[in-house]
């Protein structure tokens, strides 16, 4: 029985070895590893390590895009019973500061020469800076192969030792959350954590040994590293996208079988595929849209009745066949967390054929929670499933989401007082949700509990429920509902570029620059029409009474979402204080 993280790609080489068992992309060419090449990189890598002499427990940090040396150095670190701290390439400076002292790094694997250098110049203040080996060959760098060099020092039986002291409830990770507040916070996580949740989230997977799945999240986040291992667990063949732009070719060349996603990225590709339809003419554009419009309204288990189903074959064959093939015409499903999903968008790709299977979770939980069963048929729009076999889910009074499980946090790196602040004397974690359970047994989530505030007039707002709402919008990018000790709700709206550029040309104004569109009478008016569509969802005291535009995206880089794409409320006012005050001028 597999207890560890390092036990997984032995077990697939003893049930299903794979002659792809990881992939990566270099200068335009695949480059392919077996289960038998895999474990021989790591353990040679690991060897390497053990050489170094780094006591038993010690933190080294890993900071790359998706690739496989991402998983050689991941199980070297874990086979020297060492502690894998991975890290965002995408962070500030101060929280990559912070992260790297709080952590006490004695090594870092890094990716590329931007990171090597930016990291390089943020560690020369550092009483004990951490050593630095690269994935790319960097002038001026140490290589990661040079650690490997040093394997024939260290002897199989010395390695094997050293990971049989190795046990399952063994401190395996740190993973700093990028929090929408004050300073990352490490979660703990243990092997027994991770890998309990991997045996868990399993079946409800729909995939079999030997298929294959695209990776493009950053596996320095729970989420796609656990379904990294779920993955290898299914002996499935992974391939590493190049880069976020490049995922639609890698996808159509890989022709994946399964893949994970955050909802961000499904509502670029929606877009997408809404602009392209809006460049059509005549009949063609006129199918398109009944398409699209037959499958914003698509239910479950056919209770549209049988004419609905005779349009959705129709628009299957001359409309969404088309959609399955951008995505390589053999994906089965495409897993998506780390944030809400539109049940708009979830039920259009039902449509289409495309399965999307809504999660949730979060990092103090290894991630999963709970995710939809395409297999059992157990699936609700708008829910994220029911709760995985091996967790256990109340409701608190109040509403809050409470779990229980093997796959529940140790608790924070360092902060024993942030730790018992959510982790009760009876084993429940506080995950800071607001949630229910729907009739069919799966789980909705409403909000985030610290973010629902009250207005001046006593009414309580959930601003999450509000913006997955109003980003239904295809000419809404990002919006921010405010209105706390207020009389009245607001927000401060990021328009689409993109998708505003479509509706400019279609009505014949001349797009120029942000500064000036958000000021121009005919954009604004499109937007207030926009506001008063998606207000209709609401009772009257939730209403958007008044909105302003920003001539801005908001981005990770910027400081405005953090890693999972969720908003940085605090950021975000600092940056637009004279527009808040000007909505409640």
């Amino acid at each position: 029985m597999i207890q560890r993280l390092t036990d997984f790609y032995p077990q697939q080489l003893e049930e299903h070895p794979l002659e792809v068992c990881l992939a990566g992309k270099y200068n335009g060419q695949w480059k392919v590893y077996s289960t038998r090449e895999v474990i021989e990189e790591c353990r040679a890598l690991g060897k390497g390590l053990l050489s170094i002499g780094f006591p038993k427990g010690s933190r080294i940090g890993l900071i790359a895009n998706n690739r496989p040396e991402w998983n050689f150095a991941d199980q070297a670190i874990l086979l020297c019973g060492h502690i894998n701290v991975p890290i965002y390439p995408t962070i500030t400076d101060e929280d990559y500061r912070y992260i790297l002292t709080h952590a006490d790094l004695k090594l870092l694997f890094i990716s590329s020469k931007e990171l090597a250098e930016r990291i390089q110049g943020i560690c020369a203040g550092m009483d004990s800076p951490p050593a630095i080996y690269t994935f790319d060959k960097v002038p001026g760098f140490k290589h990661w192969t040079e650690i490997k060099a040093l394997s024939q020092t260290i002897t199989d039986e010395q390695l094997e030792e050293v990971h049989n002291s190795v046990k399952g409830e063994d401190l395996a990770t740190i993973i700093y959350t990028s929090g929408t507040t004050g300073n990352p916070k490490g979660v703990m996580l243990s092997h027994n954590n991770i890998v309990s949740n991997v045996i868990g989230s399993s079946p409800r997977v729909p995939i079999s040994q030997g298929e294959r799945a695209v990776s493009f999240l950053p596996l320095c986040h729970i989420y796609e590293r656990m379904i990294h291992y779920l993955m290898v667990e299914r002996c499935i063949s992974i391939w590493y996208a190049e880069s976020m732009e490049t995922i639609g070719e890698n996808i159509k060349e890989v022709k994946p079988h399964v893949f994970s996603a955050v909802p961000r990225v499904l509502e670029k590709v929606y877009d997408k595929i809404i602009a392209k339809g809006h460049d059509l003419t005549g009949i063609k554009k006129a199918l398109f849209f009944w398409a699209v419009n037959l499958g914003l309204k698509y239910e479950l288990g056919g209770k549209n009745g049988a004419w609905y189903e005779f349009q959705l074959k129709l628009a299957n064959k001359l409309i969404f066949s088309k959609w399955r093939e951008a995505l390589g015409g053999e994906t089965r499903a495409i897993v998506s967390g780390a944030a809400a999903l539109q049940p708009r968008l979830a039920r259009v790709f039902w449509a289409a054929g495309i399965h999307v299977l809504e999660g949730y979770g979060l990092t103090e939980t290894s991630p999963v929670v709970a995710v939809n069963y395409l297999k059992a048929n157990q699936v609700g729009f708008g829910t994220v499933g029911s709760v995985l076999e091996n967790v256990q889910v109340k409701i608190a009074d109040d509403g809050e989401i409470l779990c229980k499980g093997p796959n529940v946090m140790i608790g924070y790196y360092r902060e024993p007082e942030l730790t018992a602040q959510v982790l009760d004397h009876e084993g429940w974690f506080h995950t800071g949700d607001i949630g229910e359970f729907t009739p069919e047994g799966y789980l909705k989530i409403t909000d985030r509990k610290k973010e629902i505030f009250k207005t001046s007039g006593g009414k309580y707002i959930a601003p999450q429920v509000m913006e997955n709402k109003f980003k239904e919008s295809l000419i809404i990018e990002q919006i921010m509902v405010v209105g706390e000790s207020k009389n009245y709700p607001a927000a401060i709206i990021s328009p689409s570029w993109d998708n505003l550029k479509v509706w400019c040309k279609e009505h014949e104004i001349a797009y120029t620059k942000p500064e000036e569109m958000i000021k121009h009478p005919a954009v604004i008016k499109k937007f207030e029409a926009e506001v008063e569509k998606y207000n209709q969802f609401f009772g009257q005291w939730e209403k958007i009474k008044r909105f302003e535009l920003v001539p801005v995206s908001w981005t990770v880089e910027t400081g405005e979402l953090t890693p999972t794409m969720k908003l940085k409320r605090r950021a975000i006012l600092s940056k637009h204080l004279d527009i808040f005050e000007k909505l409640y001028d």
